[in-house]
């Protein structure tokens, strides 16, 4: 049974091209399934989440964290009344606009756009999912519906002028209005994320061995948390104890969640999903109190996680190859694989040049855009293991 403000397949504003309904899934079912088969969903697998591919197989990828993104989505869209396949699709797609290396492959290329328009993976997911994914006989894209669009686009909220500019070029065909919250749904999708990456960053930094159990056990929630362990199995080997306090600090970001989602929904009283996005205020999200305590552990894994010396080590090293890679293609698109250089043939100025080149870069995996900046211009002082060949395709 669907809340009265949940998203309903019924109630769909629909396609930006029209296509005849499916009699076994609904049109949000069609959305989810369509991001999951397509190849910017696939190359997530080798996609960093913050340590490179290649420095361990036990790490997060961008993949792993979308389906754990997705699996959290599902449990608070399920407890709240939502329409459980809108806020998995969400999800699943929130991620396919990143660039190889994380956040740090984003920041380069954001800073090599700048002149032509910028980047952000929010609008670059759309981008992916309107038009470069070429694989259906009527439309470019997905083809997803205009709830799920609506939802990666406004992945942090309302979106703020000036547009990025992939996000601005698909907005000037299909309002997606940008300016207002999303759906609950998308709420959900958004908060998800940042329930799965507080808590797995937790797990893969000990993984490194970047901090330890007992530097976590003095942090808020997670004192409690290790404490309830240790009470209930005092003698717990060292593996096991970390697994048991994280797993209740997973399940008190989402009990958070849930409990003030319904306090605010109860409180606004939203009658249908129009009127949530008209609330101007976002109904999903963590209360004060935990939000405080997530401050402080995310300052924590800034100081000890994301600046550790290894790590920002890596991050000089893959920023080199994205701002090698960058000017290289922009000068000489005949580097560019053949399907390229045909939309290369059509670029009317620099800035679809540009655009073209940020395409096909943000496309890339780690290990092929490692492998590419090798055989293209070298090593260049990489780290041996940081040398391997391609491993991946990026289109």
């Amino acid at each position: 049974m669907l809340a009265p403000f949940a998203c309903r397949p019924s109630e769909s504003r629909g396609r930006l091209s029209p296509e005849e309904e499916s009699a076994f899934r609904s049109c949000f079912q069609r959305d989810r399934d369509r991001i999951i088969h397509c190849s910017a969903f696939r190359r997530l697998m080798h996609k960093t989440q913050v340590f490179v591919v290649h420095e361990g197989d036990s790490f997060r990828t961008r993949l792993t964290h979308t389906i754990e993104v997705g699996q959290v989505a599902r449990t608070m869209a399920n407890a709240l009344g939502l329409n459980v396949e809108l806020a998995e699709a969400v999800a699943l797609a929130h991620d396919l606009g990143h660039p190889p290396f994380g956040h740090t492959g984003e920041d380069a290329l954001a800073a090599l756009m700048a002149p032509y328009g910028g980047f952000d993976h929010n609008a670059q997911a759309i981008r992916i999912v309107t038009r470069l994914e070429r694989h259906y006989a009527d439309f470019d894209g997905l083809n997803l519906t205009w709830e799920t669009l609506e939802g990666i686009a406004k992945h942090n909220g309302p979106v703020p002028r000036p547009l990025p500019y992939a996000l601005a070029e698909y907005d000037a065909r299909h309002d997606l209005e940008l300016y207002t919250h999303a759906g609950a749904e998308a709420q959900v999708a958004a908060i998800a994320d940042d329930v799965a990456y507080n808590n797995h960053d937790l797990h893969d930094g000990l993984r490194a061995g970047l901090f330890t159990e007992e530097e976590l056990a003095g942090l808020p929630i997670l004192e409690d948390c290790f404490a309830e362990v240790d009470a209930a199995y005092p003698a717990l080997d060292p593996k096991r104890r970390r697994h048991e306090a994280l797993r209740r600090f997973f399940g008190v970001l989402v009990t958070d969640v849930i409990e003030g989602a319904r306090a605010t929904l109860a409180e606004a009283r939203p009658g249908s999903a129009a009127e949530v996005r008209a609330l101007g205020r976002p109904v999903i999200g963590f209360s004060p109190a935990l939000f405080a305590a997530l401050r402080e552990i995310r300052t924590f894994l800034f100081h000890r996680m994301y600046r550790a010396p290894s790590v920002v080590k890596m991050r000089a090293d893959v920023t080199k190859i994205v701002q090698d890679l960058f000017p290289l293609y922009l000068g000489d698109p005949a580097l560019l694989p053949a399907k390229w250089r045909e939309d290369v043939a059509a670029a009317p100025d620099e800035t679809a040049l540009a655009r073209i080149v940020a395409d096909y870069i943000a496309g890339m995996t780690d290990r092929f855009a490692i492998g590419e900046h090798a055989r293209l211009i070298g090593p260049n002082g990489l780290t041996p293991s940081a040398q391997g060949g391609p491993g991946g395709s990026a289109r």
